[in-house]
This record gives C-alpha cells, sequence and structure tokens, in this order.
C-alpha cells in the first residue's frame, strides 16, 4: 500500500490526539482538492499493514482520551481491502478507528467498513447530482449507496462540507444539504462547515496541472461559521 503522508499528532480528524494515514489514490477528481498529489495510487512510500499497526501501537499512550487512528488519502475507499484488514488489526490492539472519505472508492468492502469502523468522516462534496459531478467528475450514486449502508448501521458519523462562496454559500444551500443527510440523523455526531482556501494552488503550479477554481477567492470564514450553526440547528430540529 502507497502511503503519501502520516500526521503523528493530528487534532482535527477524529476524536482525541490520532496518528492520520493519508493512503494514496482518489477516483475523485474535486476542482477544490488542495492535496493534488495524493490522486495518484503509486505517489507515496510503500507501507505495510504491520509497519501501520507498528506505528500505531508507538503512539497509543497519546490515545488514552479518545484517540486513535484515522484512515484519510487521497480515498481510503479506494484501497478498501486494505483499510478493513487495518480496521480489524488496529481494533486488536484496542485502537479506535476513524475513516476520512467522500464515500466513493470500492464499492466491495463498504459494509464491512461501514459495520466495522468506529467513526466515518464523511465529506460531502454537494447535495446535487449535477452540481457533485461538475466539482468531482464523478457519479453521486456511489456516495448516496455509501450513506444507506451508514443509515442501516449503527457506526457513529462526522459530516463534513467544503463550503464554495456562491457556490453552497447560503440558508437555501444549507436546508438542501441537510435534507440530504437526514437518513443520517441517528448516527451523526458532529456537523462541521470548512471554508474553501486557496492554498493548494502551488501544488498544481508545481505538478504542472491547471487549477480549475483559479478565479476562486477563499470563503469567508465568518459567513461560514454562521451558516454552520445554522445547519446544526436544524440538524437538531430532525
Amino acid at each position: 500500500m502507497k502511503v503519501h503522508s502520516i500526521e503523528t499528532m493530528g487534532l482535527v480528524d477524529g476524536p482525541g490526539i490520532r496518528t492520520v494515514f493519508f493512503l494514496s489514490g482518489c477516483p475523485l477528481r474535486c476542482a477544490f482538492c488542495h492535496n493534488p498529489d495524493t490522486q495518484s495510487p503509486t505517489f507515496g512510500r510503500e507501507f505495510s499493514l504491520d509497519e501501520l499497526v507498528k506505528m500505531a501501537l508507538r503512539m497509543k499512550p497519546y490515545y488514552k482520551n479518545g484517540g486513535g487512528v484515522t484512515l484519510s488519502g487521497g480515498e481510503p475507499l479506494f484501497s478498501g481491502e486494505f483499510v478493513l484488514d487495518a480496521i480489524r488489526a488496529l481494533h486488536k490492539e484496542g485502537i479506535h478507528v476513524a475513516i476520512d472519505t467522500s464515500g466513493i472508492g470500492n464499492p466491495k468492502y463498504n459494509r464491512d467498513i461501514v459495520r466495522e469502523a468506529d467513526l466515518i468522516i464523511l465529506d460531502i462534496k454537494h447535495y446535487d447530482p449535477y452540481f457533485f459531478k461538475a466539482l468531482t467528475g464523478i457519479d453521486q450514486k456511489p456516495l448516496r449507496e455509501f450513506m444507506k449502508l451508514i443509515e442501516d448501521s449503527s457506526t457513529r458519523i462526522w459530516i463534513r462540507h467544503v463550503m464554495m462562496p456562491f457556490v453552497t454559500d447560503t440558508k437555501d444551500d444549507m436546508e438542501k444539504l441537510i435534507e440530504f443527510i437526514s437518513p443520517l440523523k441517528k448516527n451523526i455526531d458532529k456537523f462541521e462547515i470548512l471554508p474553501y482556501h486557496t492554498m493548494g494552488v502551488d501544488k498544481y503550479k508545481l505538478l504542472g496541472r491547471d487549477y480549475r477554481l483559479k478565479n476562486m477567492e477563499p470563503m469567508d470564514k465568518d459567513k461560514a461559521k454562521d451558516l454552520e450553526k445554522y445547519a446544526r440547528d436544524m440538524i437538531k430540529s430532525l
């Protein structure tokens, strides 16, 4: 398995202190992706399951207050077999496992991953099928199928959404987004808005690739925070 990078003291990708493994490979080509170098499945260093578990065990003393391992990407579901094996191996060591995902990858392993992961951090790119495909290059149907697996489970989830100015930055957008995720209400522990930023633009230049949103300004953080609160209040009333 190729691992793009590792964050040893992650504080935002799941509860507590976490070791975050960014797995290489992603089927999506999101217009706002700030880590385009993670998209290739061949980029990064080869990393075995044993190495992953050994590193997690070295960090285990830091997991005392609810921390653990987060498998991110790229798109971890792109490497579903490895992810499922990692969940099971880490659970044998008593380590909490979160999966940070768009919900789109190799569907063969999704049901077991959803059932066995401790937490799914689900990134909703867009609630509308047309705009979802325009932003990601991928049909929304696999995401809806993944959400149905969550709905049929008791697995806890966090919902994340990258808010882009003039794309999903209105109350109407938040109402439609909450309607889209409403079947998952019983599973949702947290809802987060991530304001769009331009920190990844230079990576595209280094890779010799065109950045599709070069004229888009960063999302106003205060507006995003207000709309996040509006959306959270709607979730409470579902």
